[in-house]
């Protein structure tokens, strides 16, 4: 009976001893099995979940704007006085809708190149007004035309067309006119060759980029990665790279906390304040300071100037309502309140696949309006104003049929993997050591 009793205690040791091992064993080659699936999912070629939501976008993705609009226009023209705002908005267009095209694999740099169409259609349902809501705000052409043409000479030319078609530093427009483009008064009567529409997003629809190429992932999808995602087996550690087209630069996130999105874990990266430093502050901004006046030796932080961008246009770029920006810069404007939750920029993104499931990238545009003694609507300023004109919210979020799949086919796999790789090791463990004590102890009995 002691023998029988000694060898099933044995025995369960051993059964225990071999859950342990097979819940060690399971655990590097789950692992290694989810890596295998996730890098082959992450590459941008026919078949895989990267591919099918990177030619055509899956998630809704809006644009939303809000519009600044100038209350004391006569007071600020006559005397130079601060630039009252009132925000308006949002106004909502859906985006990223139109599917890549031109899409060319080349199998021996790994490489993709495509072109990305833009288009944008107003949403009524999500906005407070509808395009054709009438708002006052800065003369594009006329703010620019100083910028665009320093000589004095020229100046004195197109103030005699700026003076004839009655234009002045401010003007009236719809929302449809000031985002997407209308003719100018004042350029429509300049009598030798020049583009006369003029837009914030002109021109936009039916247009695109140009071509771009990017990895496909295949082969290195950690250090390689596609145009549709980041990589793969994501580290809190690691700094996020994305471009954004329309302002000619890329920018670059840190981890800034963990967020639960539909049932799946994600992290969630956030656009540092560093992203519009001083290029004293940081060194990679120093391309978009050009000038040493307004920029105060290149001191100022929380705008960059994309004028080289955009062909020569006095265009500034900003955090929403000068969010993290020198207080000199908005001490010509009444009427912001910069906030971290509404205007800071962030990512979700889940870190074993790379995918961002939710993003809002936020933005404002502004333009430099400088005094200009030669030109009539200019010339009573007595100081640089650096004048927002919109802001806008970029995002999209996985929608809950979306969500409910990748639950299925991604999160809930993984979580089942690891946890039948930890109840056999904890239960391997257990019986191990719960034999063992008994049989020592059954041991020390016979010894008495």
């Amino acid at each position: 009976m002691v023998c029988d009793r000694n060898c099933g205690l044995i025995t369960g040791a051993v059964i225990g001893a071999v859950l342990a091992v097979l819940g060690g064993i399971l655990i590097p080659v789950g692992d290694m099995l989810i890596e295998k699936k996730v890098k082959k999912e992450v590459v941008l070629e026919e078949g895989t979940i990267a591919f099918k939501n990177w030619v055509e976008t899956g998630t809704e993705v809006y644009r939303q704007f809000w519009i600044f609009d100038v209350q004391n226009p006569e007071e600020v023209a006559v005397n130079s006085s601060k630039i009252k705002v009132k925000q308006r908005g949002p106004y909502t267009y859906r985006v990223r809708y139109l599917a890549k095209k031109n899409i060319v694999q080349d199998p021996k740099t790994h490489t993709v190149s495509f072109l990305q169409p833009k288009g944008a259609i107003f949403e009524p349902s999500l906005s407070v007004g509808t395009e054709n809501d009438t708002f006052t705000v800065l003369n594009l052409a006329v703010a620019a035309a100083p910028h665009l043409y320093p000589s004095a000479f020229i100046q004195l030319i197109l103030n005699v067309f700026i003076k004839r078609s009655k234009s002045s530093m401010f003007q009236k427009r719809t929302l449809k006119e000031l985002l997407w483009g209308y003719t100018d008064p004042f350029l429509n009567l300049i009598p030798y060759s020049t583009p006369t529409t003029v837009g914030m997003f002109y021109p936009h629809h039916n247009t695109s980029d140009g071509v771009y190429k990017v990895f496909s992932g295949k082969n290195d999808a950690i250090s390689k990665a596609n145009g549709a995602s980041f990589p793969p087996f994501i580290e809190k550690t690691r700094v996020l790279r994305f471009f954004a087209s329309e302002i000619c630069r890329s920018f670059y996130a840190v981890f800034g906390a963990e967020v639960n999105l539909k049932g799946i874990p994600v992290y969630r990266f956030i656009l540092p304040s560093m992203t519009f430093a001083s290029p004293l502050q940081n060194p990679e901004n120093r391309c978009f300071c050009t000038e040493k006046i307004i920029s105060k030796n290149c001191t100022l932080y929380g705008v960059l100037d994309i004028s080289k961008c955009k062909e020569g246009k006095p265009v500034y770029i900003s955090l929403p309502h000068f969010l993290h920006a020198s207080p000199e810069i908005a001490k010509t404007i009444e009427g912001l309140n910069p906030n971290q939750e509404e205007h800071s920029t962030y990512l979700d993104v889940e870190p074993i696949t790379g995918f961002t499931l939710r993003f809002a990238q936020r933005l404002q545009i502004n333009l430099l309006v400088k005094p200009a003694r030669i030109i009539e609507a200019l010339k009573n300023l007595k100081q640089n104003y650096i004048v927002p004109v919109l802001w806008l919210n970029e995002t999209g979020t996985i929608s809950d049929e979306k969500a409910e799949m990748f639950r299925k086919q991604v999160t809930e796999k993984i979580n089942l993997l690891g946890l039948v790789e930890m109840i056999l090791l904890s239960v391997g463990v257990v019986m191990f050591i719960a034999f063992m004590i008994s049989y020592c102890t059954c041991r020390s009995k016979k010894v008495n």
